[in-house]
């Protein structure tokens, strides 16, 4: 007889693990099933593993900096492959947390590829789970009166274009690297795309970026992807943008050659090795949703706010239904998930009051609507900005570069936006979320104190510059 569970997700990512988690606190009975590592993408091949690059890569960085700061070092070199191992050491750590946690909420993790059934003699309804496993054992079915899909998404790449793993790379495959190119062209100026150039420049590699649209970072605000590119370029990294790569033209025989259309122009572009980076696609395949009336749009399963799919008791969360590929709004979308299961009332999430981060060097963020966005939507609008420049402690840590701006709303003075670039900008923008979620006023953040001498200080200096009243600029 097949077991029986209150909820069973397919997933056992940020955003599937932690349903788990909030569902075990209400007292259910739960399953996860995994075909591969709790943790998903963030914990194995995402968020955790670049981080750590990143960092050791600032790391060096500012040791080949040191003597600014009086201290004298000679011959400062990197070892790559202990590089790795600390990320590697890194993301075991979190791995073996998460399991403990799943065995504190006694919660059943099942180690196989898990596929939706119809309806069938366990249940009138599609929903018994099937799972499949590796060492070819019989399959386990088990029936859930909820199911999450949080299956996640994986690397796209350009249709013609073949990821071998070697020369052409995707981000799973860089990760694994033991050895650094010389050189590498990335495809794509997106937040993976930026966030790996900034790595690879900082331990010394030859980066060209190339770019469809006619800048970087084409989602965040203007004058962010502005000062990111300029402090890139300064690095070292050359950008190329209103560029059509032309997939049917790469050579591998000796790196990586291939024709690039570039403002009318056909440019050759060679590097040892190329990265795609041109965004992610959701894992639905095979994962039975043909049994189901599960709606599909672009690749992306559909949901309503509280993430029910047209069969009302199955939710899917995360990057399977496109939207922010965050792993903090995966998180969140499956507390919201469960919380309905559990006919809780949860609060819909407000995108709007969402923090995105990008962690290259120098650091991103953001939250709410970008000036342009504001502007489209009709607000009239005032605008505050401050340089780290004028920060004490920005001096301190050496790092001037790049501001934080506030957009707010003329009329009512409600905060519609914040941007920020520059030193410890993705620690410094929780303020700003809180902010929006408390529905504040630049007014109100400027009379906040902070406490000097601080990176905070930013803040306050822009909230106040909102209305012309900044101290220090």
């Amino acid at each position: 007889m097949a077991e029986e569970y209150d909820i069973v997700i397919l997933g056992g990512g940020t955003g599937g693990y932690v349903a788990a988690i909030r569902a075990a606190q209400l007292g259910m009975k739960v399953a996860i099933v995994e075909k591969d590592k709790l943790g998903g993408t963030c914990l194995h091949r995402g968020c955790i593993p670049s981080k750590a690059l990143l960092r050791s890569a600032e790391v060096y960085q500012q040791t080949m900096k040191a003597s600014e700061f009086g201290i004298e070092t000679e011959n400062t070199t990197f070892n790559f492959l202990k590089i790795q191992e600390r990320k590697d050491a890194i993301i075991e750590k979190l791995h073996q947390g998460v399991k403990g946690l799943m065995k504190k909420g006694k919660i059943d993790v099942f180690y196989g590829y898990g596929r939706i059934l119809g309806p069938s003699i366990f249940s009138p309804l599609p929903g018994t789970i099937s799972i499949e496993y590796k060492d070819g054992k019989e399959n386990t079915m088990i029936v859930p009166k909820s199911v999450i899909v949080a299956t996640g998404s994986k690397p796209n790449t350009l249709p013609g274009l073949d990821i071998d793993g070697t020369n052409v790379l995707h981000s799973d495959d860089a990760l694994l690297m033991e050895k650094l190119p010389e050189s590498i062209l990335i495809v794509g100026a997106g937040v993976i795309g930026v966030e790996w150039a900034s790595m690879l420049s900082d331990f010394n590699v030859k980066v060209t970026v190339v770019e469809y649209s006619d800048r970087i970072l084409p989602t965040e605000d203007e004058e962010v992807a502005s000062e990111v590119e300029r402090q890139l370029s300064k690095k070292g990294v050359t950008f190329i943008k209103n560029a059509k790569v032309q997939p049917d033209t790469i050579d591998k025989q000796r790196g990586i050659q291939i024709h690039a259309e570039i403002n009318g122009e056909t440019t050759v572009l060679k590097a040892e090795k190329m990265l795609v980076s041109v965004g992610r696609k959701a894992n639905i395949d095979n994962i039975g949703l043909e049994n189901t009336e599960i709606e599909i749009e672009n690749g992306w399963i559909q949901t309503n706010k509280y993430y029910q799919t047209k069969e009302s008791h199955i939710y899917a969360i995360g990057d399977v239904i496109g939207g922010m590929q965050l792993a903090h709004v995966a998180s969140h979308e499956g507390i919201v998930a469960v919380e309905h299961i559990a006919n809780q009332n949860p609060m819909p999430i407000n995108y709007n009051h969402v923090p995105s981060c990008i962690y290259s060097n120098p650091e991103a963020a953001s939250v709410g609507l970008t000036e342009r966005q504001a502007k489209e939507k009709g607000f009239d609008l005032k605008v505050g900005k401050f340089p780290f420049a004028a920060i004490g402690k920005a001096l301190v840590f050496g790092e001037t570069d790049g501001f934080v701006k506030i957009i707010s709303d003329k009329k009512t003075d409600d905060i519609l936006g914040v941007h920020m670039v520059g030193p410890h900008v993705t620690d410094l923008i929780s303020e700003a979320g809180l902010a929006k979620v408390l529905d504040a006023t630049a007014w109100e953040i400027g009379q906040t104190i902070h406490p000097h001498p601080t990176l905070s200080e930013v803040i306050s200096e822009s909230a106040l510059a909102v209305d012309g009243f900044q101290i220090h600029g």
